[in-house]
C-alpha cells in the first residue's frame, strides 16, 4: 500500500493529506531570501527543509514544478547599493551567486524556477491593474494600496482578527491609506532609487505584490503548495492569499507550509546580539553535510536551538555511518533499489526526519551484520536509497570522513583505561554484539576521543570542543 503525502496544513490547523490539481502532477512555491547580505542560519533552514519535501515529491510524482524566488528589489537592497555607490543589480548579483554557493554546500538541490522580481515588473503591474478594475485596489498620492476591507476573509491564515490586529498594533496610518489595514502594492520612486514606469507613475512594487505575480506567472492561480518561514505568515502570506484571490476569484493555495525559527544557543538571532550565524562562516568550521544534518535534527515545525552539541552530534552521527560505508566501499551499489518502506512512510508523515534517522540506523546496523557481499550490496543500496531522500550519505566514504573527523592521534599508549575499554570494543565487534560496541564507543567518547573503524583497524581521534 502506498501511503500518500500528510502535510501540516497551516490555514486548517491540522495534518492533511496533499491534495493537488492534478494526480501526476504537484507545484510549490517557496518563498526565497532577500539578497542584500550573505544568508545565514535562518535562512538555511528553509532552504533545506523544502529541499527535503522537494525530493519526496519527486519521488512520489511523475511530474513536480518547485519554484523559489529571489527577492532583488527592496529598501535594504536600495541601502547597500547606495552605500557602496553601486547599481542594485550588483548587489544582488553578488548575494545571488554566494546563496547558491553555500546552499550547494549544504546538499541543497536547485529549484526548477528561481525568479526574480525585476525580471517580473510588468506581470506585477498587470496583477495590480486587475485588483484596481476589480475594486480591490486605489491609487493614492502616487501609491496603490490593496483595500483590506475589501476582502472580508483577510486573517484567514493566521487566525487574527482585523479588530484584533488594530488594537494597539504597530500598523503605519499614512495619510494616503482608506483604511489603517491597506497595504501597498505599488510605491513612488525618487530619482536617486530604483524605479519603473507604470500607469500610476514611475515605481517600484511593494513586497507582497511581487510573489503574487510569479506565481501566477509560473504555476497559474492556485498552487499546490506554499511554503516558508513562519515569520510570514502575516503579514505576507496573508497578503498573498488576499491579492491572488480577489485578482482571480480562485483558491490561491491548497496547502500552507511553514518551518519554524532558529535560535542560537537558546538566545533570538540579531545583529544587537552578534549572533547571527552565516552559513559560509559555518561552512569554515564544518562540512555542508554534518550542518544540513543538524538543521533536519528537530521537526521542521519546531523551533531550532543552534548550538555546538547540536553540531557536534550531527558529525559524530555521519562518521559513523560513513566509517561502516568504508568497510564496504568494494562492494558495488545495486542499481534501481528503491527506498526502505518505512523511510517513506515517515517522511510522508509530515516530513520526520528523526523517523527518517532512526530508521537509517536499523538499516546501518543490518549494513554491518550483514555477512555475504551480496547481502551487504543489498543493504547497502537500501541504505543510500534511502539516505538520498534527505540528502544525506551521497559522497564517496573517504572524502566525507576526511571532511568530517579531526586530525587523528596516535593511541594514548600511557592511558590504561582508554586501551581497555578499545580492546573490549573491539572484542564486542568480533562478538558482534554491536549494542555493547556502541556503549564502549559512548564510553571512549566520555574518555575524549571518537573512534573510527578503518580497514587496518581502530583510530582514535579527539573530541572537538568548539565547532560554532
Amino acid at each position: 500500500m502506498t501511503y500518500p503525502i500528510t502535510l501540516y496544513n497551516t490555514l486548517k490547523r491540522q495534518k492533511a493529506p496533499l491534495r493537488t490539481g492534478r494526480p501526476d502532477r504537484v507545484t510549490m512555491y517557496v518563498c526565497g531570501p532577500t539578497v542584500y547580505n550573505y544568508a545565514h542560519i535562518g535562512n538555511a533552514r528553509p532552504a533545506v527543509v523544502f529541499d527535503v519535501l522537494a525530493r519526496l515529491l519527486r519521488h512520489d510524482y511523475p511530474e513536480v514544478v518547485y519554484v523559489r524566488n529571489f527577492t532583488d528589489v527592496d529598501d535594504k537592497i536600495n541601502q547597500a547599493a547606495a552605500a557602496a555607490g553601486l547599481p542594485i543589480s550588483a548587489i544582488t548579483n553578488r548575494y545571488i551567486d554566494a546563496y547558491h554557493q553555500d546552499m550547494r554546500s549544504l546538499g541543497v538541490l536547485p529549484p526548477d524556477l528561481e525568479p526574480r522580481v525585476t525580471a517580473h515588473i510588468a506581470d506585477i503591474i498587470a496583477l495590480i491593474d486587475t485588483l484596481i478594475a476589480r475594486s480591490h485596489a486605489y491609487v493614492e498620492q502616487g501609491h496603490v494600496l490593496f483595500h483590506v476591507p475589501s476582502y472580508p476573509a483577510y486573517g484567514q491564515l493566521s487566525g487574527r482578527r482585523v479588530e484584533d490586529m488594530l488594537a494597539g498594533a504597530r500598523v503605519e496610518v499614512a495619510p494616503y491609506k482608506r483604511d489603517p489595514m491597506d497595504f501597498v502594492l505599488w510605491k513612488p520612486s525618487t530619482p536617486a532609487l530604483p524605479g519603473w514606469d507604470s500607469p500610476w507613475g514611475r515605481g517600484r512594487p511593494g513586497w507582497h505584490v511581487e510573489c503574487t505575480a510569479m506565481i501566477d506567472k509560473h504555476l497559474g492561480h492556485t498552487i499546490d503548495i506554499h511554503g516558508g518561514g513562519q515569520d510570514l505568515i502575516f503579514p505576507h502570506h496573508e497578503n498573498e492569499i488576499a491579492q491572488g484571490t480577489c485578482a482571480h476569484g480562485e483558491l490561491y493555495c491548497r496547502t500552507w507550509v511553514h518551518n519554524s525559527f532558529v535560535t542560537v544557543n537558546g538566545q533570538k538571532m540579531s545583529k544587537s546580539l552578534g549572533n547571527v550565524l552565516l552559513a559560509r562562516e559555518l561552512l569554515d568550521q564544518a562540512p555542508g553535510e554534518a550542518i544540513r544534518l543538524a538543521l533536519l535534527s528537530t521537526h521542521y515545525r519546531k523551533p531550532l536551538d543552534w548550538n555546538t552539541q547540536r553540531l557536534l552530534n550531527a558529525r559524530e552521527t555521519l562518521i559513523k555511518f560513513y566509517s561502516s560505508l568504508l568497510q564496504v566501499e568494494h562492494v558495488d551499489v545495486l542499481p534501481h533499489t528503491p527506498p526502505d518502506l518505512r523511510v517513506l512512510e515517515a517522511l510522508r508523515n509530515d516530513l520526520n526526519v528523526s523517523g527518517v534517522l532512526a530508521r537509517l540506523r536499523v538499516l546501518l546496523t543490518r549494513l554491518d551484520e550483514a555477512d555475504s557481499d551480496d547481502r551487504r550490496a543489498h543493504a547497502k543500496s537500501v541504505l543510500l536509497a534511502s539516505a538520498a531522500l534527505i540528502g544525506l550519505l551521497q559522497q564517496p566514504p573517504q572524502t566525507a570522513l576526511a571532511e568530517l573527523r579531526p586530525a587523528a592521534v596516535e593511541q594514548p599508549s600511557d592511558n590504561d583505561r582508554v586501551q581497555d575499554l578499545l580492546a573490549e570494543r573491539e572484542q564486542a565487534r568480533r562478538d558482534r554484539d554491536f549494542a555493547r560496541s556502541d556503549a564502549l564507543r559512548a564510553a571512549l567518547k566520555a574518555e575524549g576521543f571518537l573512534v573510527e573503524d578503518t580497514q587496518s583497524g581502530p583510530v582514535l581521534r579527539p573530541v572537538e570542543k568548539e565547532l560554532a
